[in-house]
């Protein structure tokens, strides 16, 4: 198996990965029918990161595939320098490929003399060689914005729509936001499932202290419906745990819970296996290791969807047209 897809003329496709998550994209490799680019890559004593192609990248449209896992700064940097590798190494062109996008969370200021964090990573990107970004379902899709070029925006929603349909009863399914911010999502997913109820957990957060939301009480109707309460990521699973809660307590019959990326800090698996829900959904955007496991979670591979966005752009195809043009 090649390393590479001939493309039209001279043109070739590469894909490489840093240490973050190689299964995802060794995954993403044989969706492709090829084999990962060879990296060395490796801590110094003083953490410093080194990376370097062992072979060459000349020429080549070569995507750079990591999650920005924890510990995010870490790997975020290695992606850097990956791309500055790949510049230095004259590829033709360079695609970030980050399936969850780090600080994606600060994307704007809350209060003054804070940072857009967002912003400041697309920066790095750019200013690192970066001629593209690919990502999986950014927090808010401002942040396509905050980057210098093109900017590919993906949506688990079909993979985690098709699994879910086959999970509920569609005919009593109603979708809930776990907080007004999202609705336009959870309006989305209630027309993919046939146009159920929408409704909205009402929450208050308090900006200085992360990781930290009270529910208040669900908006819309719920009682004796199979609930499936949608969201971009689960961080601590605070915020989704009262949102089950509040929403079981106001009659609900079921709730499953989907979310593109199972961040899952500790103590998340503990609260979501206790917290009442069904059964909690989410893609292997990111690595979820043993620890974060638990007998609730179903975890959807979104490798088939990476391929063939990374297959449209190096065809110069359609990304959109994955999404039945509506991305």
């Amino acid at each position: 198996m090649n390393n590479f897809i001939p493309g039209t003329g001279e043109r070739t496709l590469v894909l490489a990965t840093g240490r973050a998550h190689p299964e995802l994209a060794e995954a993403v490799a044989k969706e492709l029918g090829i084999e990962l680019l060879p990296v060395s890559a490796y801590d110094f004593a003083n953490s410093e990161t080194y990376v370097r192609f062992s072979e060459s990248v000349r020429g080549s449209d070569i995507f750079l595939l990591q999650s920005h896992t924890a510990p995010v700064n870490q790997w975020l940097m290695e992606q850097l320098l990956m791309v500055d590798a790949a510049k230095r190494g004259s590829a033709r062109s360079i695609t970030a490929v980050a399936p969850f996008y780090a600080y994606a969370r600060q994307d704007k200021k809350s209060r003054g003399r804070e940072p857009i964090s967002a912003r400041l990573v697309a920066d790095m990107l750019r200013t690192a060689g970066a001629d593209r970004i690919l990502s999986i379902d950014l927090h808010t899709p401002q942040i396509q914005g905050f980057f210098d070029g093109p900017v590919d925006h993906l949506w688990a929603m079909p993979v985690l729509v098709d699994y879910v349909r086959t999970r509920v009863d569609v005919s009593n399914a109603a979708v809930v936001s776990p907080d007004a911010g999202r609705i336009r999502v959870a309006e989305q997913w209630a027309a993919k499932l046939g146009g159920c109820p929408l409704a909205f957990v009402h929450k208050t957060r308090d900006v200085t202290r992360p990781n930290q939301a009270v529910a208040n009480r669900v908006v819309g109707e719920v009682e004796g419906r199979d609930c499936v309460l949608v969201d971009d990521l689960i961080d601590t699973g605070g915020t989704i745990a009262e949102a089950v809660k509040v929403v079981m307590d106001a009659g609900a019959r079921s709730v499953t819970v989907a979310a593109t990326h199972g961040v899952l800090s500790d103590p998340a698996a503990q609260r979501l296996q206790e917290c009442g829900a069904a059964e909690v959904v989410v893609t292997d955007t990111l690595p979820i290791t043993a620890d974060k496991r638990f007998e609730k979670l179903t975890v959807l591979s979104v490798a088939p969807l990476v391929a063939r966005a990374i297959r449209e752009v190096f065809d110069d195809g359609s990304v959109t047209s994955l999404f039945d043009g509506n991305a």
